[in-house]
């Protein structure tokens, strides 16, 4: 039911050491709006018994549905978080053609709900689990939320990616919403400049929904509290499911805007010293950006050296209602009571994933465990 592959460094350590939570100083959550109902069952074993107790720092860092995620795995109560998110998220229902501004403001609403009365209070405070939205600066014609104008800066970016990954940095930068005291610094193969900015009461709803606002599909959020004025977007045009490495601590942040430029971006991930990355997903090959989601790219082995990757089974998929793991066209393919009902037996199936994951934890079968190969 359950697939784990690991990169390089991550198998030859889990070898030498065994599994145990530990051994993971980061955690990845991908964009895919409810594809992220597959990881329903994890996220809740993994927080609530995987993690539970922990002392030392775990960075969770995520861009759009990943960054909700996030949001809700870092508050005090991450599996109740989550659960919320679920629900609300599962029930949400749409008009028959819902504009920008509706959609945006469901969005709104799902925020509030996800950090409740004191939810944004302990992200923020929270030094154990350190949250990380990740999202796009947009520059030039992605900036307008006019369609025309916009779709005309979305051609531009699906043609210079297909030229080549690094180009997009001449229309999107990358943005780090971070808890106050993480010195995480992501390593990038295709020379985006990184900004680290710090969440604070002011940002950190703004922040989450421009890590989640889909060009065309919603509005873009202008001038995040603290931040340079523009339009930011959805985490997931730069980090769809992610193609990078990870540092901890080699280079701190100690103002609440730091930039790193492309230029200057030399960092090398340096091995085993900084931990391995815990990636659950929805699927076993990742894809770096959204202009990536229907090319033959492969990410980069290199960026998934420390990394082990859980993700769903084809035969766990068949099992499900449709034969398929949800997504955004559901909302426009199904009635809303089907709809409501096939994701609401999705998540009740994710159980299986985490009972698999916690049988290979309890029996150490490092076998099962396969490399990664893009």
């Amino acid at each position: 039911m359950l697939e784990i592959y690991a990169g390089k460094n991550a198998l030859k350590t889990i070898q030498e050491q065994g599994f145990k939570q530990e051994l993971f100083t980061n955690f990845l959550g991908a964009s895919g709006g409810p594809k992220w109902f597959t990881l329903f069952g994890l996220d809740k074993y993994l927080f609530g018994e995987f993690f539970k107790g922990r002392s030392s720092e775990l960075n969770l860092i995520g861009s759009s549905a990943g960054a909700f995620r996030a949001a809700c795995l870092t508050q005090n109560n991450p599996v109740q978080a989550i659960e919320r998110l679920a629900h609300n998220y599962a029930h949400t229902v749409y008009s028959k053609k819902p504009s920008a501004e509706e959609i945006a403001s469901t969005a709104v609403d799902i925020v509030d709900q996800i950090f409740s009365t004191n939810g944004a209070v302990e992200v923020i405070n929270n030094k154990v689990f350190k949250a990380h939205f990740l999202v796009s600066k947009c520059h030039g014609l992605t900036a307008f939320d006019n369609k025309l104008l916009q779709g005309a800066g979305l051609i531009k970016s699906i043609l210079l990616n297909k030229m080549a990954r690094r180009l997009l940095n001449k229309q999107y930068q990358r943005y780090i919403f971070k808890q106050p005291s993480s010195t995480l610094t992501i390593n990038d193969p295709y020379n985006f400049s990184n900004v680290y900015q710090n969440l604070t009461h002011e940002n950190i709803k703004s922040a989450l929904l421009a890590s989640g606002s889909i060009p065309m599909v919603m509005s873009g959020i202008k001038h995040i509290a603290g931040s340079a004025k523009g339009t930011y977007r959805d985490g997931g045009i730069i980090d769809y499911h992610f193609d990078f490495s990870l540092s901890n601590g080699g280079q701190g942040h100690s103002s609440d805007n730091y930039k790193v430029d492309k230029d200057s971006q030399e960092f090398a991930s340096t091995g085993n010293n900084d931990g391995l990355t815990l990636y659950p997903h929805f699927c076993s090959a990742p894809k770096a950006g959204w202009f990536d989601k229907n090319s033959t790219r492969q990410v980069l082995s290199s960026s998934y050296e420390n990394t082990v990757l859980l993700a769903p089974s084809a035969k766990f998929i068949q099992s499900l209602p449709f034969k398929k793991i949800p997504d955004r066209t559901d909302f426009t393919e199904l009635d809303s009571s089907t709809r409501i009902k096939y994701w609401l037996k999705v998540l009740e199936q994710t159980t299986r994933l985490a009972e698999c994951f916690n049988e290979f934890v309890m029996k150490q079968d490092i076998t099962k465990i396969r490399p990664f190969q893009p």
